[in-house]
């Protein structure tokens, strides 16, 4: 590196030289600033574009799937020039080929995800690829970790593309995952030692005793009334007593009420099967003998009935001729037909079409295009839906707000 005397020296030398140089400079350094500049604002409109409106889980998804992806590109690079002997400008070109493919698979899975809700042959192209590419990659290995990492790679991309792949499925159809019927939970009840209910274990033991007092209650009366031997008689009591004892220790039944009642629906329950065979249930739609049609709304008041009939349409406000307004008169009579809503729903009442054209002085079409969208808002819609209810009227834009009684709303009550 020069000193700064030979710097200084140079300058007085050749000072044509040093300005040449020194413009230069500034224009790299200005290029140098406008090349970084262009790249922050390309990587701030992609950053804006693609990243920020997408979940960080997706973003992630994709860093891990791209550094997967080039481990398993680096190891298609060693494999052809290794292995197929390719140099120069060909291997550069032809090296990472599956990977494109998987790439271009991979989109084309999305895309018919989206259009057909499927991912199709294109999703099953992106697996049987990985697989290729990681056995390619991994032939070429130096060790067994070596291998091992170059088949791990690939697969942890595809296996990280599946897992978004499902989540936009499951969010594009609206269905959630299926629910297998062999699992660890069902095998665990199925085999008695895991209970269905969030019941604790006293709760349990309990109700399985006072079942025991039921199903012995049932067999002895049904030994008795079948006329059986004596000595089977005395097993069946015999049993059916030895089940009360332990229910009466174990149980509390003796003092609680609530078991007590337990105890005898069961075996309310299990004398009466077979009362189930005469049993007649209705279908929950089908109508019962009692059953009345609803009575018809009340009529009209005949004043009601008369406003109601009216059609905006037949009404001429005045001359219909098309008129020219500017911006700001325009907008002037849209403040003033709102100011007009808000005064008029204030007082419980909703304006009719008519009634806005011919309070502001504007054109029909243009009042029922306020009316449909002041007539969504909650306290407007709130009043026609009453009118509805209570008198069974549409809303056309024809029609004022009523009470309870049917007479019509000129001011809150």
């Amino acid at each position: 590196m020069p000193t700064f005397e030979e710097i200084t020296a140079f300058v007085t030398e050749k000072p044509l030289a040093t300005a040449v140089i020194a413009l230069l400079s500034l224009a790299g350094l200005v290029l140098v600033f406008l090349v970084l500049r262009i790249a922050w604002r390309a990587l701030s409109w992609l950053f804006t574009r693609y990243i920020a409106p997408r979940p960080i889980e997706d973003v992630l998804t994709v860093v891990a799937a791209s550094i997967a992806t080039g481990v398993s590109a680096q190891g298609m690079w060693r494999f052809s020039g290794d292995v197929l002997g390719l140099d120069g400008p060909l291997r550069l070109l032809l090296f990472a080929f599956i990977e494109v493919a998987i790439i271009t698979s991979a989109v084309r899975a999305r895309r018919n995800m989206r259009e057909n809700f499927s991912a199709g042959i294109d999703g099953i192209a992106v697996w049987a690829l990985t697989c290729l590419t990681a056995v390619l990659s991994s032939m070429d290995a130096r060790s067994l970790p070596e291998a091992v990492f170059r088949l791990a790679a690939p697969l942890v991309a595809a296996w990280l593309w599946e897992r978004g792949m499902a989540i936009e499925r499951h969010r594009i159809r609206g269905t959630g995952r299926i629910n297998w019927r062999l699992t660890p939970e069902r095998l665990m009840v199925r085999m008695g030692l895991a209970e269905v209910s969030d019941r604790t274990a006293s709760e349990v033991d309990a109700h399985r005793r006072l079942t025991r007092v039921a199903l012995a209650a049932k067999k002895a009366k049904a030994l008795r009334e079948g006329g059986a031997p004596e000595r089977k008689m005395r097993a069946a009591l015999a049993k059916l007593d030895k089940a009360m004892d332990q229910a009466v220790e174990h149980t509390g039944l003796a003092v609680d009420a609530s078991r007590q009642e337990a105890l005898l629906a069961q075996i309310a329950a299990l004398y009466n099967t077979s009362a189930l065979i005469d049993a007649d249930p209705r279908v929950p739609w089908e109508p019962t003998a009692d059953h009345h049609p609803v009575p018809a709304r009340p009529a009209l008041p005949p004043a009601l009935a008369e406003l109601v009939s009216d059609e905006d349409e037949d009404i001429e406000v005045f001359d219909t001729t098309p008129q020219v307004l500017s911006t700001a008169e325009r907008a002037a009579r849209m403040r003033s037909a709102r100011e007009f809503w808000d005064r008029q729903i204030a007082k419980g009442i909703v304006p009719r079409t008519v009634d806005i054209a011919q309070e502001i002085g504007i054109s029909l079409a243009t009042a029922r295009e306020y009316r449909a969208l002041w007539k969504l808002e909650p306290q407007a819609h709130a009043l026609i839906e009453a009118l509805y209810q209570q008198h069974g009227i549409v809303d056309t834009g024809a029609f004022p707000a009523i009470d309870d009684q049917g007479r019509v709303l000129s001011g809150k009550s």
